[in-house]
């Protein structure tokens, strides 16, 4: 499997002066995910460009968003595949996701037009987005509160996590936080939309409950970043940039906090139906 970051020989100039030294970059690689379901033959799901490690977190953080799944129950597996034509290479950047029923909804066999900079996921409006949150579990009658200090200070939280950025500065992250600030997990990738499937992906695997969880980005908070956080039950967003105004009213919609330019002891929360911050 292709490293996470990798060395390369690079000339810095500074005031016109050049200096020789290694430096290093975030691994970028293509990842295929394909579904096989009872019954059927199997399909690709699609292809998006990631940075190499935690891949069955991103498969299953990615099939959730796209609602091919509800859940963890409708997941029999996740493996590399071993189809004989694949290269060494190639093997490493073909996932399979097995489910253990028909899949929740169907889907469009895409190529996701997927850069690392891009979103992934296919819902095309807020409409099948709230179908989506339509089939989740229900939320518990009780959510944290969170002062803005917490959630200010989230961003913090999270790059003290951020190994692949401190190397190469070029890697986004995302985590999810307990109200009390406690890490609950944190993923890099050369996309955000990536990091956050990771996020989702991981929690989902290991039956961690989310409602009371508040996901924190590297960046600017858009659509697909609230998206891929509602339809995986987090109960609030948190970034450092600034939220889009289709991701307030998605928040808005769903009951979601919403809280950018978290920094520096500042932070601006634009939506906040349950009345959670500064309780």
């Amino acid at each position: 499997m292709t490293a996470p970051t990798s060395r390369r020989r690079v000339v810095e100039w500074v005031g016109g002066v050049p200096r020789a030294h290694e430096d290093r970059l975030i691994a970028e690689e293509p990842l295929e995910i394909r579904i096989a379901a009872p019954g059927s033959p199997d399909r690709r799901l699609g292809v998006t460009m990631r940075t190499p490690g935690n891949d069955f977190d991103l498969a299953a953080g990615l099939v959730l968003a796209e609602g091919v799944i509800g859940g963890r129950d409708d997941l029999a597996g996740i493996a590399y595949c071993t189809d004989a034509t694949l290269t060494d290479e190639q093997r490493f950047n073909v996932v399979t996701v097995a489910l253990a029923r028909p899949a929740a909804r169907g889907w469009k066999e895409r190529s996701l037009r997927a850069t690392s900079a891009c979103g992934v996921c296919g819902t095309d409006s807020l409409d099948e987005v709230e179908d989506l949150v339509q089939r989740l579990p229900e939320r518990g009658e009780e959510t944290p509160s969170w002062s803005p200090a917490d959630l200010a200070a989230l961003p913090d939280a999270l790059r003290r996590d951020q190994r692949h950025f401190a190397r190469t500065g070029g890697a986004h992250a995302a985590g999810l936080f307990a109200s009390d600030g406690a890490t609950v997990v944190v993923r890099e990738d050369v996309g955000r939309h990536n990091a956050v499937d990771k996020v989702n992906g991981h929690v989902l695997l290991e039956g961690i409950a989310t409602a009371g969880l508040a996901l924190c980005t590297s960046g600017r908070i858009g659509f697909e970043i609230v998206q891929k956080a509602v339809v995986a039950g987090v109960g609030a967003v948190v970034g450092v940039g600034a939220p889009t105004t289709l991701a307030a009213r998605l928040c808005d919609r769903t009951g979601t906090t919403l809280a950018g330019f978290a920094r520096d002891g500042r932070v601006v929360v634009y939506a906040d139906r349950a009345g959670e911050v500064g309780r």
